[in-house]
């Protein structure tokens, strides 16, 4: 039966024409973005997959800067505790060539005297970013090394611990050095922090809290705002009895020399060692504090290698062999640290590039099929038109009937 008012060639024609429009905007799209699954309407659940990988895959690119950034620090320390120990070793060339009688011990300790200085100027050098894992100052350092998750989708982070070696000839252990009149100061013992605000900002530091005692060798340091100033103690000071005083009066003229805008420093004699900062200035300041001992290091047994007299060059061979130790095992300590920073670093770039693959396994379109595929969708399109185009002509010859 043939009806003018229901066409269902058209109606057929007209639905194959707009599933065929449809598969080819889709394949459209995949050839614009290069994806099968551009976004959630695509396929959901393989989207939710691929961007959580994806978010891994950004973590880990930083754990692949924070392993660089570590193993560049170890690095520095590993090659500073390996200089030490050529330069200890040349020391014990000294000291064993001062066991004979017939030579200038005082030469010879000259010599010595001068790799001493060396040693303490590469522990106080290696330093990266900031951080130095040789001089004492710390204990131990973090590297992020991993992004953990579990079957449930936890996400927890991994590091490798790096131990720092103390390789200085003195150490940060004082009690009773520095304190600060802030309530919101810290590091009541061996360091203070304070803040200094402008505009008449007032705080007091106390260099030797509690009439703590000073060493020949000790020395103090004081940072203001982005500055440094410092004074080791000498024989002559820690025989005095106002070692405080002499200390914080050294201090205050070479804070002065600095020529900080608006600060003003007092001593105060009222109080033994105590310096009063005001400032005036315009930018906020912050002080902070360091005391080191002399001769409490790692290799704080250096400082009483003596080979001026047959003795003194008796004693220090002994000494010298426990220093070239302690040397050897941290420089063996930050190899293995590093070489391991060096492995987790390869295993991520590694890993990084799986779940790359992985990702795009899941989500990216497979461009050669999806090439024959247009050619066929736009050639089916074309035929769907011509069919919807004899379709519509149909109830035309209806017409007939009736001349």
């Amino acid at each position: 039966m043939s009806s003018i008012l229901t066409n269902n060639g058209a109606m057929v024609a007209l639905q194959t024409l707009k599933s065929v429009n449809s598969n080819l905007a889709q394949t459209q799209n995949q050839i614009s973005t290069g994806k099968d699954v551009s976004s959630a309407k695509d396929n959901s659940a393989v989207w939710a997959i691929s961007k959580v990988m994806e978010s891994d895959v950004s973590g880990f690119q930083a754990i692949s800067d924070s392993l660089s950034l570590g193993e560049s620090t170890v690095a520095v320390a590993r090659q500073a505790t390996e200089t030490i120990t050529d330069l200890l070793t040349q020391m014990k060339g000294k000291i064993v060539a001062a066991q004979e009688e017939n030579v200038d011990r005082t030469k010879i300790n000259d010599d010595v005297s001068a790799l001493k200085e060396q040693i303490e100027s590469v522990v106080g050098a290696a330093q990266f970013n900031g951080l130095n894992l040789v001089n004492g100052s710390t204990a131990s350092t973090s590297v992020l090394s991993s992004l953990d998750r579990d079957s449930s989708g936890n996400v927890t982070a991994s590091s490798i611990t790096v131990s720092g070696q103390d390789m200085s000839t003195g150490g940060y252990v004082a009690n009773d050095i520095f304190s600060g009149s802030s309530a919101g100061s810290s590091g009541n013992g061996d360091t203070v922090a304070l803040a200094l605000d402008n505009g008449g900002g007032n705080e007091q530091v106390e260099i030797a809290e509690n009439g703590a005692a000073f060493a020949s060798g000790d020395k103090v340091s004081l940072r203001v705002g982005d500055e440094t100033v410092s004074y080791t103690v000498t024989a002559d000071d820690a025989a005095a009895t106002t070692t405080s005083d002499i200390v914080a009066i050294a201090l205050k003229n070479k804070i002065d020399d600095l020529g900080v805008a608006g600060l003003t420093v007092d001593y105060d004699s009222g109080t033994p060692g105590t310096l009063d900062f005001t400032n005036a200035g315009a930018v906020d300041l912050s002080i902070s504090g360091q005391f080191t001992n002399a001769g409490s290091g790692g290799l704080g047994a250096m400082a009483g290698i003596d080979v001026s007299t047959g003795t003194g060059a008796t004693a220090a061979l002994a000494t010298i062999e426990t220093l070239i130790d302690s040397s050897i095992d941290a420089a063996a300590s930050f190899g293995s640290a590093e070489g391991r920073i060096s492995t987790q670093s390869d295993f991520i770039s590694n890993l990084t590039d799986s779940l790359k693959s992985g990702i795009g396994a899941m989500v990216d379109a497979d461009m050669e099929a999806t090439s024959a595929r247009l050619q066929a969708l736009q050639t089916q399109q074309q035929l769907s038109i011509q069919s919807l185009s004899i379709a519509n002509q149909a109830p035309q010859s209806i017409l007939s009937l009736f001349r």
